[in-house]
């Protein structure tokens, strides 16, 4: 008889039982003097007890400012030290610390802000082209709940003179207050009815998902962990950070966003033994002329998530960059994020083809997206999970939590999956329509609702196309209103400065109707065949990783 898609990970190590604070404080009482975070482009150094000492430091800070448990905290900024001293801070005052994505626009900022009621905000001055600041000013008066924004380059030293009135007794009591299960996140994935849901994710959630992140790194107190990818999404400050101080091992940040050289020149200098990234971070590394010029002899090992895996690439890495113990995780947002995590010790082949098996104390399994019966192991089908890890739900959205996790527990992650006979997941496919460009996550609804905002645009309908560079690309097929003018210059212009770039469509097409079904639905699917073989796109297997 067939063996059911499911699979549990029993395991002998036990889930943690604390806070992210509690989980500090003991890796600190461990290696005080390790390295615990650097930061090459600040030129910022500390060592576990000075990385203690400046959450203590900023936490008191944070006190002084009125923060209380369960008050949102937002912070909107490129990966700089300050972000993993207010991650920590937050956690240790209970405060629901609120990501905001560096490469947001004005309308989700307002959104982000408004939706879970930020009221003290951390922002950078600027990133790249973007002015924070004056973004923030534009907006700031229709965010009703906001009473402080306060930027890392001019407000820190202030905040931290503040603390000093705050007696480290009152900071002790507080955390002392803290239970593991409290919300302490709040991370916004973009949203099938138009709007950005965020996903509300307690202290248990990603404490123990970076605990066991790092357990399949076999990370130690020696290990030292490159991680050029952001920290406002889960490979940041789950897979990067948390796995990282649940072991003492030292985060290396080589700048506040990727860029090839860098990495590899802070893998060459920090003598790292780990390097995450998502495809493309890998693929520009590789493609760099000077390649052979640096030393990647002290990696070892590494994640690549966050997008397709191409089984070449992940090959290239395997040989020419040393990482003979690299791994692949899949998950999502929704599930801190990673529900399953190719071994160190896999054979290649289930390495390189295949998104490992399920993470310790998580449940999977994979069941018809019609009957919702578990399918036989080979069978396609939907991808479920349950377990410590499943979010507390989507904040202020009680129907969306009811939409994406049943009635038994089960979070549906709209992938389609196959298990064999070893337990081994490998994704083939979405129901969901969400794009992934370079390992950002892109739900066309979004994007669909902001082009019907254009007085010319009629209707609009976004789907994903592949790319070799990206995975995919965004493209918008668009329904003039009659006697309007539109071109595509005018509609990315349009888009440019409100939504973040990497939604903005790369190709548009304008059309008088859509593929539909006989019961009037469009046919996303026809879509991208159409524009594959118009665009002369080579059509890639579409799987998602964390």
């Amino acid at each position: 008889m067939t063996r059911p898609s499911y699979a549990h990970g029993a395991s002998d190590i036990p889930l943690l039982g604390e806070t992210i604070g509690e989980n500090l404080r003991r890796t600190v009482e461990r290696v005080p003097g390790r390295d615990a975070l650097v930061v090459r482009a600040q030129g910022y150094r500390a060592t576990y007890r000075q990385l203690w000492n400046a959450t203590t430091e900023f936490a008191r800070g944070l006190m002084a400012l009125g923060v209380k448990a369960g008050d949102r905290v937002g912070i909107w900024s490129p990966n700089r030290f300050e972000w993993v001293v207010i991650q920590y801070a937050t956690a240790r005052v209970g405060a629901v610390l609120v990501n905001i994505n560096p490469a947001y626009k004005t309308a989700e900022l307002e959104y982000a802000l408004t939706q879970s009621q930020v009221s003290v905000l951390f922002l950078a001055r600027r990133f790249r082209q973007s002015d924070y600041v004056g973004m923030l000013d534009e907006v700031r008066g229709r965010c009703s709940e906001l009473r402080l924004a306060l930027t890392l380059d001019d407000d820190w030293g202030r905040v931290l003179e503040m603390g000093q009135d705050v007696p480290a007794e009152e900071l002790e009591a507080r955390e002392k207050a803290l239970q593991f299960d409290d919300p302490i996140n709040i991370q916004y994935t973009s949203g099938t009815t138009g709007f950005p849901k965020g996903a509300t994710l307690s202290h248990h959630n990603v404490l123990n998902n970076g605990f066991f992140i790092g357990e399949g790194l076999r990370l130690t107190d020696a290990d030292r962990v490159c991680i050029p990818v952001p920290f406002y999404h889960c490979f940041g400050m789950v897979l990067g950070n948390l796995a990282c101080t649940t072991h003492g091992a030292a985060m290396i940040i080589p700048g506040e966003a990727y860029e090839p050289r860098l990495v590899l020149e802070t893998v060459t200098a920090e003598k790292c033994t780990a390097l995450y990234g998502v495809p493309t971070m890998f693929i520009g590394e590789l493609d760099l002329p000077d390649f052979d010029t640096f030393d990647l002899g002290s990696l070892r090992t590494g994640i690549m998530a966050g997008s397709p895996c191409p089984v070449e690439v992940m090959k290239k890495v395997i040989a020419r960059m040393n990482m003979r113990e690299v791994t692949i995780c899949y998950g999502m947002t929704e599930t801190s994020p990673v529900s399953t995590q190719s071994s160190t010790t896999d054979a290649l082949e289930k390495r390189v083809g295949t998104v490992g098996r399920v993470h310790p104390h998580v449940e999977i399994k994979i069941v018809s997206p019609d009957t919702g019966a578990v399918v036989p192991r080979g069978e396609r089908g939907e991808l479920c999970t349950r377990g410590y890890s499943v979010m507390i739900g989507y904040w202020n959205d009680a129907a969306a939590t009811a939409a994406a996790i049943d009635e038994t527990g089960w979070m549906h992650t709209g992938d389609l999956a196959t298990m064999d006979d070893d337990g081994y997941v490998n994704i083939v496919g979405r129901i969901k329509d969400m794009i992934i460009r370079g390992g950002e996550n892109i739900y066309p609804r979004e994007v669909e609702e902001f082009l019907h905002t254009h007085p010319a645009v009629s209707e609009a309908q976004v789907i994903g196309v592949p790319s070799l560079k990206y995975g995919e690309e965004v493209m918008a097929w668009v329904r003039k209103k009659p006697g309007a003018t539109i071109t595509d210059a005018e509609l990315t212009a349009f888009c440019t400065g409100k939504i973040a770039t990497y939604k903005i469509p790369r190709f548009w097409k304008f059309v008088d109707e859509f593929p539909m079904t006989v019961t009037g639905k469009v046919q996303k699917f026809r879509m991208r065949e159409l524009a594959i073989a118009e665009l002369g796109i080579e059509a890639a297997s579409a799987m998602r990783t964390a």
